[in-house]
């Protein structure tokens, strides 16, 4: 069975639907290659594939252990290749993590290999460099 459905809508833009859940995204090509940047881009997707595998998966070990990780904060830099063919260069994320009580030294070891080794990260080319920076802070829970 299928997990997708996409729809070409022309003018180098898609209709995404998550067949599961109905949740609707569209894409569109970047304007360096043609499009008019009023979506995401697949490459996009893939660097955000990256960004929310790692947070997600560290979040499912830290409930593990009673750590809520509700707040913290993720900036992604997708970086494409100058040079034929075109494609994914690097990914950039910068992480900060919130936690009401911050983990030990040991837990915080654990959870940041997880980061590196998250389903996405373990997917992607080698080719593809994966920079990751990770901070902590303690905060306040977020309230609903």
């Amino acid at each position: 069975m299928a997990t997708i459905h996409i729809d070409y809508l022309g003018e180098l833009r898609t209709e995404c639907v998550h067949l599961q859940s109905g949740t609707h995204i569209n894409t569109d090509a970047p304007t360096d290659n043609q499009g008019r940047g009023e979506a995401f881009s697949p490459t996009d997707l893939v660097a955000n594939a990256l960004g929310t595998c790692i947070i997600t998966t560290m979040a499912i070990f830290a409930r593990r252990d009673g750590i809520e990780l509700k707040g913290s904060k993720l900036d992604v830099t997708k970086i494409m290749t100058t040079h034929p063919p075109r494609r994914i260069a690097r990914i950039v994320v910068d992480l900060t993590l919130q936690a009401e009580n911050l983990p030990d030294e040991e837990t915080r070891v654990r959870l940041e290999k997880i980061a590196h080794t998250c389903p996405v990260a373990i997917s992607l080319h080698p080719d593809i460099e994966q920079a990751v920076s990770i901070r902590w802070e303690e905060g306040v829970p977020v309230s609903e």
